[in-house]
């Protein structure tokens, strides 16, 4: 038992397990509500908790997955290839909307630190929060923020996109799949992206484009709002 705790195949095995039972409950509950990922999170604190098990035994296996984050993200280059004419076609306006959106964002989210009175350390952490893992991580670490709350905003930005998604597009009648993408993708990064493809491929490619092009933004914008923190 112990030989497996301390294999970082434990932490995946579980979190993939975890992740397929989700996945599984999400697909017959067919509720946004009932998000793949929560369920997943939840299963796999219960069995960390009901065995007594280390965290440090899981994060090995953690660490494993958070490496691969940095190539699956670009793997997203593929799709969005895919859709080249179509982005040339809506240069400006997809530039123009994911500047607008990561700007509100950070912006959204330095205000908020400052009037609640947060300190530097924790600001800089929730900077990056509507970016991918990866890219936000390496901006809090740089930036002397602390990697594991900006990993916490991350995840609940995300799934918190990931679920409000199909109310907003009903609620505003979105029919643009160019529209679609580029929201999901700037609010919510990988976890919109992957709501994003649900719709169709090609707002599932236009969220990966929004995804990297918000990322390379928010690091030069959590630059410059770290000199006024």
């Amino acid at each position: 038992m112990i030989a497996l705790l301390e294999s970082p195949f434990f932490g995946i095995s579980i979190s993939a397990i975890a992740y397929c039972i989700g996945v599984t409950i999400q697909k017959k509950v067919k509720s946004p509500l009932c998000n793949g990922l929560i369920i997943a999170g939840v299963l796999v604190i219960a069995v960390l908790v009901v065995f007594d098990i280390p965290f440090d035994a899981y994060y090995k296996g953690g660490t494993m997955v958070q490496m691969m984050l940095g190539p699956a993200t670009t793997c997203m280059a593929v799709s969005i290839y895919s859709k080249w004419d179509l982005l040339k076609k809506n240069l400006l306006p997809v530039l123009l909307g994911c500047l607008a959106g990561a700007v509100t964002a950070v912006l959204s989210v330095w205000v908020m630190c400052r009037l609640f009175g947060l300190d530097g350390a924790m600001t800089l952490s929730m900077l990056p929060k509507s970016v991918t893992t990866a890219i936000a991580t390496a901006i809090s670490e740089t930036q002397g923020g602390v990697v594991s709350i900006t990993a916490i905003a991350v995840i609940i930005t995300g799934i918190g996109g990931n679920i409000i998604a199909p109310f907003m597009v009903k609620l505003f009648r979105l029919t643009d799949p160019l529209a679609i993408g580029l929201g999901l993708g700037t609010c919510s990064h990988a976890i919109g992206t992957a709501k994003a493809l649900e719709f169709g491929e090609t707002e599932g490619a236009m969220a990966g484009l929004a995804m990297s092009l918000c990322g390379v933004i928010t690091a030069v914008l959590a630059m410059f709002f770290g000199i006024l923190v």
